[in-house]
């Protein structure tokens, strides 16, 4: 079994959402320069103080937007297939492992949840002052696009990333968006209070 190139980052990669990476340990550089060399994908996965979570996203190089003199760079990449972790295999300086890249069950989101959804991460993103184009997003991870545009809690993203039906996602994603949404209010009208009544005459 081909082993998969690992890099454990303090962060939750969903398929179908772009991830800045700037390189600089020699042992990443290492490995991203055999995955650009070969074309191949690596696998990101959180890190946690006592070891990696049991399932990631691997991760497809883009593009490579910048490259240091010191052999440092910047690269885009997009996460694509989730996998769960077999096996880890410490031979190299960096970690690989064996994986078994999970495939979704075919059970589609149900049209209101999906409504349900958009609109509330349409409400979010407003509060913050930004759009949403949906025209991209692949209809069957839905989820994974509403939840990778939006700063979320990483045990959430975590949870959604294990999780193997749309359906579900796209309702649990629904009932967290609703429930973060009061607070995110309260900060929005707690911001502009301080911004008009900050002055000093």
């Amino acid at each position: 079994m081909a082993l998969l190139p690992l890099f454990p980052l303090e962060l939750v990669l969903l398929p179908g959402t772009p991830l800045p990476l700037h390189i600089f340990e020699p042992r990443y550089k290492e490995m991203i320069g055999e995955c650009i060399a070969a074309e191949a994908p690596f696998g990101v996965v959180r890190a946690f103080d006592e070891g990696i979570a049991e399932v990631g996203c691997t991760a497809e190089i883009i593009t490579v937007t910048k490259e240091y003199h010191d052999g440092r760079m910047d690269l885009i990449c997009e996460g694509r297939k989730r996998f769960e972790v077999i096996e880890v295999n410490r031979d190299r300086s960096f970690l690989q492992a064996e994986v078994l890249i999970v495939p979704d069950d075919p059970e589609a989101a149900v049209r209101e949840e999906r409504v349900k959804a958009v609109q509330l991460h349409l409400k979010i993103l407003s509060l913050a002052g930004a759009v949403q184009d949906l025209s991209a997003a692949d209809q069957n991870q839905l989820s994974f696009y509403l939840a990778g545009s939006l700063p979320l809690d990483l045990d959430f993203k975590q949870k959604l990333l294990a999780m193997r039906s749309e359906a579900q996602r796209i309702q649990a994603v629904g009932t967290y968006l609703e429930t973060i949404l009061p607070q995110l209010k309260r900060a929005a009208r707690a911001r502009q209070t301080a911004g008009g009544n900050g002055h000093v005459h």
